[in-house]
């Protein structure tokens, strides 16, 4: 729980947000972004000037013409991490706070979007580890084996298996190489545990698809 944002009355009503497919943060995991785009520079250094918080949320879909349509739960992160590169590039990392949906879109004259906001369907994100003795540990991580074997990915497990089940749950949603409906499904599960099965679930499709998995269904 960071100190300044103890509930979701701590957390301004109005944000700016940044769109991005594929891009997911979660309560308390850690997002690095690289931002180059001028008005979302403009964001950062606004940002800045207040509490630094940044609202990610993903885009319905890639539009030619004009803004598009916003997923209406996203995650409010704080700017924890900040350097400028040589070439004006802004290398940030969010810390996630919460779970938001958005009210309404408000009408600014800066360049990025900014949003009315409410956390308070998402009151649990403000408690550290809630849920974490409901996550089937063991299912976790037998699926994630088969599926880093099969990619030949090479990880730290002493790391894996010193993680509490929160900070495990969250890291391997928000690292997954899944599609943006499918991170948007992780992002809005109920609990840790539902997460950590829509996890296992969407892994074990993707193992099906290549052949190498498990011989029976989820039930």
């Amino acid at each position: 729980m960071h100190p300044l944002f103890r509930t979701q009355a701590d957390l301004p009503a109005i944000i700016p947000v940044f769109p991005l497919s594929g891009a997911l943060l979660l309560p308390r995991g850690q997002l690095p972004l690289n931002i180059f785009e001028p008005r979302y520079l403009a964001m950062i250094d606004d940002a800045f000037k207040g509490p630094r918080l940044i609202g990610m949320v993903q885009p319905e879909a890639d539009e030619d013409e004009g803004p598009p349509r916003l997923f209406q739960v996203g995650c409010v992160g704080r700017i924890t991490q900040f350097a400028e590169t040589g070439d004006g590039r802004y290398l940030i990392q969010l810390t996630g706070i919460s779970r938001y949906r958005i009210v309404e879109e408000e009408r600014v004259a800066t360049p990025y979007r900014q949003c009315r906001i409410t956390a308070e369907p998402y009151a649990v994100d403000f408690s550290p580890r809630a849920g974490e003795d409901e996550v089937d540990r063991k299912a976790l991580i037998e699926t994630l084996r088969a599926y880093l074997n099969v990619n030949r990915f090479q990880v730290d497990w002493n790391a894996i298996n010193e993680a509490p089940n929160e900070a495990l749950v969250n890291a391997l949603a928000m690292m997954s190489p899944f599609g943006r409906r499918e991170k948007q499904a992780l992002l809005e599960a109920g609990s840790l545990r539902e997460r950590a099965e829509i996890l296992i679930a969407i892994t074990q499709i993707e193992l099906a698809k290549s052949g190498d998995g498990p011989d029976t269904p989820l039930q």
